[in-house]
């Protein structure tokens, strides 16, 4: 009688939507087109079961857990998947124990380790020898730079693969087969009234696309119709959405708000839009490349660092990833507000390419040129040529355009921060330059 009550429990529990929908095939898995792909590298190795350990690196939901099963199963191997965070030595020790038995009975193991960058040096080396003899085919998940995370002598007998967040078409395509192939979800009638603000919502995670999805099923269960729209998605997460489309104007107004903010050195407005674009779900990395520009393009010279800094957020947002990277975008806000501004170099190159199609000659001076060879030396190359630092103070007048009339300035530094110390060096240097 017990047993009979335990079948009855185990048919009545039902695994949750983004489960049953895990794809077992490559013909289902979408995304990561360029390693899974028709032309993909994995993909060939899979399918001609040539597999090697390998790490899979990418955010949540990208499908690494996912694409460790299939790779198992096309290589009809033993799968077998620990976490880091609950496994020691001894666990990994048991494992290699078991892919001896298999091995006898010429069955391949594949050991697949969530979070692998949680292992500590003692549990990675516990692998080491059965990784490099092939006993076991390691496959470890992380979200963390395995460069940093991974230690050099594991790491180098695994391939790499970097999983990105899955793009509006692969999250599409999940969501159409969920609702036309689950068999529980295919009872239902769909209005997907709001495609977008959904696959904003999932934030390229398949899992919240398809939780999000089925939360709303399960809050409508009693009718017939499905309907997937701003209300229906507010309340299931419980939290008003801002009117932001990553794709629309608005995206485009926020932007342009935050850079003019930035611009204007008013570090405050320039966080109020950080938080906005943040809390509507926008692209970190997109944030931090405008971030990067802008160093460039509306501070420069005045302060060489901001460049330097902008580019260490950028790595930090690729490396740390949200909620976190949120303090880094801060940061660089705040610096980036509150530095020195000049446009010099970027109205200099934008003059340079318009002087460039005005110009007839653009052939090299020879005095310009290298002589690696003797003939180019017979032909005149380098002939003439002035070596700055045979000359006092490193500096002696010379012409560098290819010839007299194409000389223009280009670079007009300002008073601002360390360009003013720039400005005044030049002008010391080229005393005729600069005279207007």
């Amino acid at each position: 009688m017990s047993e009979l009550f335990e079948k009855q429990n185990e048919q009545r529990i039902v695994p949750p939507l983004a489960e049953r929908m895990r794809p077992k095939s490559i013909e289902h898995f979408f995304g990561q087109e360029h390693i899974i792909g028709n032309s993909g590298s994995l993909r060939k190795l899979i399918e001609n079961k040539e597999i090697a350990s390998m790490i899979f690196w990418g955010p949540p939901g990208s499908g690494k857990t996912t694409l460790a099963r299939i790779v198992a199963q096309y290589y009809e191997a033993d799968f077998i998947r620990i976490s880091a965070v609950e496994a020691g030595v001894k666990d990994i020790r048991a494992v290699i124990e078991k892919a001896k038995i298999n091995y006898k009975h010429g069955k391949q193991t594949v050991l697949f380790i969530d979070e692998i960058h949680r292992f500590d040096k003692s549990q990675q080396d516990a692998l080491l020898h059965a990784v490099e003899t092939g006993l076991v085919i390691l496959i470890g998940a992380t979200t963390e730079n395995p460069s940093f995370e991974v230690n050099s002598a594991l790491l180098s007998r695994c391939n790499v693969y970097h999983l990105k967040e899955l793009d509006d078409e692969a999250l599409e395509r999940m969501l159409e087969r969920a609702i036309t192939e689950d068999e529980i979800l295919k009872q239902y009638r769909f209005k997907i009234l709001d495609e977008n603000l959904l696959f904003r919502i999932a934030g390229g995670d398949a899992r919240n696309l398809l939780n999000v999805l089925e939360l709303i099923v399960k809050s409508n269960k009693n009718n017939k119709t499905i309907v997937v729209d701003k209300s229906s998605i507010e309340q299931i997460i419980n939290k008003k959405i801002p009117k932001y489309d990553k794709k629309g104007e608005s995206h485009y107004d926020t932007i342009s708000a935050f850079i003019k903010s930035l611009r204007g050195s008013d570090p405050d407005a320039a966080i109020f839009w950080l938080a906005k674009m943040l809390d509507a779900g926008e692209d970190p990395k997109f944030i931090a490349r405008r971030m990067v520009v802008f160093a460039s393009e509306d501070i420069g010279n005045a302060d060489p660092f901001a460049l330097t800094l902008a580019v260490s957020v950028f790595e930090a947002v690729n490396l740390i990833g949200l909620p976190e990277c949120r303090i880094n975008l801060a940061q660089g806000v705040t610096y980036l507000a509150s530095a020195p501004k000049s446009n010099a170099s970027y109205l200099a190159i934008n003059k340079a390419l318009q002087a460039i199609k005005s110009v007839e000659n653009l052939s090299v001076p020879l005095h310009l040129r290298n002589a690696p060879t003797k003939l180019m030396k017979q032909e005149g190359y380098a002939i003439n040529y002035k070596y700055p630092h045979s000359y006092e103070n490193h500096f002696v007048e010379e012409n560098y355009f290819p010839d007299k009339n194409t000389f223009q300035v280009f670079y007009y530094p300002t008073e601002q921060g360390r360009e003013k110390l720039i400005k005044e060096r030049l002008e010391k240097l080229w005393k005729n330059r600069y005279k207007k």
